[in-house]
């Protein structure tokens, strides 16, 4: 899996790794299965809120405007969070955030081997790989949120946004937990599962003096961090450690309290379909005698001030990590997460990944849907991704076309032929005539199957009826044609 870091891999082509992915079946019911649960969810939720577009709309204003000042409020965290105790760093890429993290749980946790840190759940760390730097460090993470430590025991790789281990069911995850955990008694059942999991983690949480936590978003007015989860073990990750490592991606940053009070709402509905997180962690800065008594926060970058130059790419920006992207769309649903070959999977990782790696990796991501919209009608912010998937598509298409090979491609040549025929109205109707003749080789029981070249690929799978013998114009012109001769007969028949 490609991921996004300093020094990135090319990632396989989406259709490539979809054609895997659809041959697991176990995988697409398991996807299916947790999509439509969580969507189910989130229909109900929404259709209480008699405001629900007016807060879309209210979200989208708000991540429009605070990304149109991010500079200002980026600042204004920095300045009220070194207030109130807090330090913070600021890193311009993957390899400069995790250098930073590294340094500091060097400086307070030591240097010896194995040490260990606690994390809540953090995209932005998955990001950043910043587990394989720690443990090249001789750092050892721990993952506590319980999809999270799924994948990690798994050796695997997440799959949503939200519910990383959405593609594993019970029996699955009983396997890793009996092999990773010595319980070779263990069952399948959600409630031995979850014990399991807290007798792994309970001795972990006592004793680790470093935790490292993501943000959902930062206040820029009070310098506040804040996490929301469902397990509670953000709540210990962020409160029980003697030293906090907070990463935060810079478009994380909000205004005021009251802007989050609109997120607040639309977020967990979004996500997981419910009115509110039963756990909302907000800190801020340094308070002697409770919580940690060191933290930090690495502001991230990576890719993201680019993305701030062009006003349809900044859209990308104004996610705030819900997934109702993913449970929605009909590509994702069918393939799962590992066939887009990032830690940003589904339609919002078809167009933040390619961005953040200025498109030199990841270059099949904006081919890899539909265009249904079915995405930005459960965007809690509004983000249209289908009008970012076709800006992208065009920027990877204008950048073929600069080079040899893509101008001699064999898609840029019909491309360009169909331009040229669609520019003349006489050569458009004579590439008709020409397709009408053609075409009758290629019919076969009023469909056309077996077409050539590119075109082939089509008719594998979809249905594709012939060119009629009449086209619209052509009906247009003998109606024409014998609406003049009525006329003509009607004024000889007066005379």
């Amino acid at each position: 899996m490609s991921v996004i870091v300093g020094k990135t891999s090319q990632a396989p082509d989406f259709p490539i790794a979809a054609k895997s992915a659809l041959k697991n079946d176990q995988l697409r019911r398991n996807v299916a299965h947790a999509t439509n649960v969580i969507r189910n969810k989130r229909a109900l939720r929404v259709e209480e809120m008699p405001d629900w577009e007016d807060l879309r709309q209210a979200g989208s204003d708000i991540k429009a405007h605070t990304l149109a000042h991010l500079d200002h409020y980026l600042e204004e965290f920095a300045r009220n969070c070194e207030l109130a105790g807090g330090k913070v760093h600021w890193a311009r890429d993957a390899d400069e955030a995790n250098s930073i993290a590294i340094n500091l749980i060097r400086h307070y946790g030591g240097t010896e081997p194995g040490l260990e840190v606690i994390k809540v759940k953090t995209m932005t760390s998955d990001e950043v790989q910043m587990n394989h730097a720690l443990e090249a460090a001789g750092i050892k993470p721990i993952e506590t949120d319980l999809a999270d430590m799924i994948v990690q025991l798994g050796h695997d790789e997440p799959s949503h946004i939200v519910v990383p281990a959405l593609h594993k069911n019970r029996v699955e995850i009983r396997d890793i937990f009996r092999k990773q955990m010595g319980l070779p008694e263990l069952t399948e059942q959600p409630e031995d599962l979850t014990n399991a999991a807290r007798h792994y983690l309970r001795d972990r949480f006592l004793r680790a003096k470093i935790g490292i936590s993501g943000a959902n978003f930062a206040i820029a007015a009070t310098g506040s961090v804040g996490v929301v989860e469902s397990e509670g073990n953000g709540r210990m990750c962020v409160t029980l450690p003697e030293v906090l490592i907070t990463l935060i991606g810079i478009e994380k940053v909000l205004p005021t309290f009251a802007d989050l009070e609109v997120i607040l709402q639309t977020l967990p509905r979004s996500a997981t379909g419910e009115r509110m997180n039963p756990y909302n962690s907000i800190w801020t800065g340094v308070t002697p005698g409770d919580g940690p008594q060191a933290f930090h926060v690495i502001l991230l970058d990576n890719g993201r001030t680019r993305l701030l130059e062009d006003e349809i790419e900044r859209e990308t920006l104004a996610c705030i990590r819900c997934g109702a992207c993913l449970n929605a769309c009909p590509v994702y649903r069918e393939t799962g997460g590992h066939a887009y070959g990032s830690i940003y999977s589904g339609p919002i990782g078809a167009i933040l990944s390619p961005q953040l790696q200025s498109l030199e990796h990841s270059r099949s991501l904006p081919f890899a849907s539909t265009l249904c919209g079915a995405c930005y009608e459960v965007c809690p912010v509004k983000i249209n991704i289908p009008e970012v998937l076709i800006h992208l598509r065009g920027r990877v298409v204008r950048e073929d076309q600069k080079t040899l090979g893509g101008k001699l491609s064999a898609e840029n040549i019909a491309m360009q032929t169909v331009a040229t025929v669609f520019q003349d109205h006489r050569r458009y109707e004579a590439a008709q005539r020409l397709a009408r003749i053609g075409q009758t080789i290629f019919k076969r029981d009023g469909q056309l199957t077996n077409l050539p070249g590119m075109a082939g690929g089509w008719t594998r799978s979809r249905d594709l009826r012939p060119i009629p013998k009449q086209s619209f114009r052509d009906w247009w012109k003998a109606r024409d044609k014998n609406g003049e001769e009525t006329r003509e007969k009607k004024a000889e028949e007066r005379a």
